[in-house]
């Protein structure tokens, strides 16, 4: 470092904890740690990290992590550094309530989805899986069955208008990618494996297109890529905090991990 940087010690500034209210009712917090220079363990690089965490139902009894993210910025000691930092948590905290409007849209979307298949099939699994996510967010499920409501006498209203009118057919369209919900633990060490494992797919996932765009990755390396990120994805699903294991986790991320290391090779080569 330069002889004339701050003391790591300095370079910490105040986080961020903030209680949110959604558009729905469901209380949250947002709590943003600057964390000071570390060393990354993955890159073995020095970084400055500042660490989100959201919680859902902050201090009641069903409380829990449903964003964790860790956001990694160059490793710069003096007071320039630590005011752009103090800017970026605020950035984050704005982000973060982003996120939980997004995610909350999407859980909206399988309550009602969930409605809409137990109502035509009867089927319990549709059942259990409203009925849990009523028992975590009563005011997100009020406003998913409000919608329904509304959706069913928009659709009642329109059919009624277009009786006589035959609908132009819809070109048929790949449905995007739904992305991946983590419970993440409450556990601090389980959590931090869960984040490197977060960080490592998305690095993993943009050095492989950098390297096909370069044209130096073969087929088996990109469908082992591939695989390996599924497989990593499907370990993030974990439907509660509880089927998190620490030897899984670690599993993941060393397989994770050894693999992204041969791409950055190759990229660096290439």
């Amino acid at each position: 470092m330069d002889p004339g940087s701050l003391d790591p010690k300095l370079c910490q500034v105040v986080g961020l904890n903030q209680n949110y209210t959604s558009s729905a009712g469901t209380p949250y917090h947002v709590q943003i740690e600057d964390r000071g220079p570390l060393v990354d363990r993955v890159t073995e690089k020095p970084v400055r990290r500042v660490n989100v965490i959201v919680y859902a139902n902050y201090g009641e009894p069903n409380a829990r992590i449903i964003h964790g993210q860790d956001q990694d910025f160059d490793d710069i000691r003096n007071h320039e550094h630590n005011r752009f930092i103090e800017q970026r948590i605020q950035a984050l905290a704005a982000d973060a309530r982003t996120i939980i409007e997004e995610k909350e849209q999407r859980l909206v979307m399988r309550v009602k989805a969930a409605i809409r298949s137990y109502y035509l099939t009867k089927d319990e699994g549709a059942k259990q899986e409203f009925e849990d996510i009523n028992a975590l967010y009563p005011f997100l499920f009020s406003r998913a069955w409000r919608e329904l409501k509304d959706e069913r006498a928009r659709f009642a209203a329109l059919q009624a208008a277009e009786a006589e009118t035959p609908p132009t057919p819809a070109t048929p369209t790949a449905p995007p990618e739904e992305p991946i919900e983590v419970v993440y633990p409450l556990d601090a060490q389980l959590r931090e494996h869960v984040l490197e494992i977060e960080r490592m797919i998305s690095d993993l996932i943009a050095d492989i297109d950098e390297l096909r765009s370069r044209g130096n990755a073969d087929d088996i390396l990109v469908q082992t890529c591939r695989k390996l990120v599924t497989r990593a994805r499907e370990t993030l699903q974990a439907q509660e905090a509880s089927e998190f294991g620490a030897r899984r986790l670690e599993s993941t991320r060393n397989a994770l991990a050894t693999t992204w290391r041969q791409v950055r090779s190759r990229l660096v080569r290439a």
